[in-house]
């Protein structure tokens, strides 16, 4: 079963992208490299709950 996570800005925190990310006893937060355009530089993104 997948879910939609939401990514966060590490940075400034804007919410700029949503992703689906499987829910299987995952225990860590996504996180990936995304650009930000509040930023204007490629941050890291980490999953929101």
């Amino acid at each position: 079963m997948t879910k939609k996570a939401v990514l966060a800005c590490s940075v400034c925190g804007s919410r700029n992208y949503s992703t689906a990310a499987s829910s299987q006893a995952r225990e860590e937060r996504l996180e990936l490299k995304k650009y930000c355009k509040t930023c204007n530089a490629s941050t890291v993104h980490k999953e929101t709950r």
